[in-house]
C-alpha cells in the first residue's frame, strides 16, 4: 500500500500546494491521478517519490517513510517524469550502468516492451526523437519491475499510433503487485485502460473511485466527468 498522510507541502514562492492531503494507492491498479493546471500533480508525484520533502504528513510505502530514501523504497519505486534528458549513449550501456539499483530488472522484458512501441535494444539514447527516448525511457522503467511506477503526461510527444501502443503497454505491463500512478491532462489518451481515479484540486479529493463505479454502462468519459466536478466545486465557491 502507497499511504499519503495529512501532507502539507509549499514552495518558498507559491505558498502551500497541498494543505493536510491523505490518499492511499492499492496494488493490482492503474490510477489516474487528475486536476486542473497548478493542482500540484506533478508534486505530488515527486512527494511519492521521496524526491520532495513535506513541511508535515507522511508518504509511506509499505508503513516505510519514503522521504529517509532507503534501498527498500528506492528500489521499488519508479518516476517518469514529464521532461528529462537522456545521456548520449547506448541503451545497452545505460541498462549497464542502472539497471544494477533493480534488483528485479529484467533484460527480456525490456525487449519485450520495447516491441510493444516497434522500437529495438540497439539504440543510442542520444539520437532519439522526444517521442521515441519517451518509449525507451518508459520500456527501462517498466523492466525494472519496481511495484510502484509514476508517471507524468505519458502521452506527451507520442503521436497517434504511439499514444495506442502506450495503452498496450501500460495492460501489459501492470501486475496484481504492482500501483501505477498516470498524472495527464489528456484523459482521452488513456481513460479506457484506467481503472481508479484520483481527482483533487486545492487538497480537496474532488472523486476517489474505480472508473466502473463512475461509469456502470461502460460508456467512459473522463473529460466530461472532470468539467462536471470542477464546474460543481466553483459553483459552491
Amino acid at each position: 500500500m502507497l499511504e499519503i498522510d495529512n501532507l502539507t507541502f509549499a514552495y518558498k514562492k507559491s505558498g502551500n500546494i497541498f494543505e493536510k492531503f491523505s490518499a492511499n494507492f492499492a496494488p493490482g491498479h492503474i490510477y489516474g491521478l487528475l486536476g486542473p493546471n497548478g493542482a500540484g500533480k506533478s508534486t505530488l508525484l515527486y512527494l511519492m517519490a521521496g524526491l520532495l520533502r513535506p513541511q508535515s504528513g507522511l508518504v509511506m510505502l509499505d508503513g516505510c517513510d519514503v522521504r529517509k530514501r532507503r534501498p527498500e523504497t528506492t528500489t521499488d519505486i519508479f518516476i517518469v517524469p514529464d521532461e528529462y534528458e537522456l545521456p548520449r549513449v547506448s541503451l545497452s550501456e545505460y541498462i549497464r550502468v542502472n539497471s544494477v539499483f533493480y534488483p528485479r530488472f529484467s533484460y527480456d522484458d525490456l525487449k519485450r516492451y520495447l516491441s510493444v512501441f516497434g522500437m529495438n535494444e540497439d539504440v543510442n539514447l542520444g539520437n532519439l526523437s522526444l517521442g521515441q527516448g519517451k518509449k525507451v525511457y518508459m520500456s527501462f522503467a517498466m523492466a525494472t519491475h519496481t511495484r510502484v511506477l509514476l508517471m507524468d503526461e505519458p502521452t506527451n510527444g507520442l503521436d497517434i499510433p504511439g499514444k495506442a501502443q502506450f495503452r498496450q503497454f501500460l495492460s501489459e505491463g501492470h501486475t496484481s503487485d504492482s500501483i501505477f500512478v498516470v498524472s495527464t491532462h489528456q484523459v482521452k489518451d488513456i481513460e479506457q485502460v484506467l481503472e481508479h481515479i484520483v481527482m483533487f484540486d486545492d487538497s480537496e479529493i474532488l472523486a476517489n473511485a474505480d472508473i466502473k463505479s463512475i461509469f456502470p454502462d461502460g460508456n467512459v468519459d473522463l473529460e466530461r466527468f472532470f468539467n462536471e466536478r470542477i464546474n460543481q466545486k466553483m459553483a459552491q465557491q
